[in-house]
């Protein structure tokens, strides 16, 4: 089966999240955010994962790009093609679909615990958080996990999204924690070498729960009823 991954071009590992996709039969066409012309028709692909990235949606200098990833999303609901969007990929969701992304009111960076109504498919954490911005969620989508910044999960037919980083591995967060990102980390009072040091323990259950919702979006959100999102805004 051929899954769509879209990705900026410096980040493009699905980590825990692909592994456990592969396991499922899934095998990745890789899509940079930066040439969507490159991109590859939907046609022939079973599943749409969005990862995240430095950007947010409402920059003006990557409205083209942006733009090409809400016609991926457009399409794959025509089609009744399932989606799973993280961190960004959620933003661009939760835009796509009626819902709106804007700067929050305090960053999340770091590995927390959100609140879960369905803690036996979305595990309330230790789930990796690194963002600034915030959705609000479609009219018609159910939202399955948040955190006191805002929602942290949510679903509407074959669309799931996280905010959070279930495919944040210690190799990913070495990468992460580096150049700019250790800039970040000092501003917010932290540093890598305590983020890798959380990360080292925090992967032996993030792993694990994150096989968890890639599992049940296999098996429960890719093979429910078609629901024509486009429509239900």
């Amino acid at each position: 089966m051929r899954a769509l991954l879209i990705a900026n071009a410096n980040d493009a590992d699905p980590g825990f999240v692909g592994e456990r996709f592969r396991s499922h039969g899934y095998a990745f066409t890789e899509c940079h955010r930066e040439t969507p012309s490159e991109w590859p028709s939907l046609e022939g692909h079973e599943l749409v994962l969005l990862l995240g990235s430095e950007w947010s949606v409402y920059w003006p200098a990557v409205a083209d790009s942006v733009q090409a990833e809400v016609a991926v999303i457009h399409e794959a609901a025509r089609r009744g093609v399932p989606v799973y969007g993280i961190c960004f990929g959620n933003q661009v969701m939760a835009h796509a679909l009626g819902g709106t992304v804007e700067k929050a009111r305090e960053a999340e960076i770091g590995w927390m615990d959100v609140v879960s109504d369905e803690p036996m498919v979305i595990a309330e954490g230790p789930w990796m958080q690194w963002h600034y911005d915030v959705v609000t969620v479609p009219g018609h989508a159910t939202e399955l996990a948040r955190s006191a910044v805002g929602p942290q999960a949510w679903r509407l037919g074959r669309m799931f999204s996280t905010q959070f980083h279930p495919e944040a591995t210690e190799t990913m967060l070495r990468r992460w924690a580096t150049g700019f990102g250790a800039e970040e980390l000092l501003r917010i009072g932290s540093s890598s070498e305590e983020l890798l040091a959380t990360t080292r323990a925090a992967v032996q259950e993030s792993r694990p729960n994150a096989e968890r919702i890639v599992d049940w979006f296999c098996e429960s959100v890719a093979q429910s009823e078609y629901l024509d999102v486009l429509n239900t805004r």
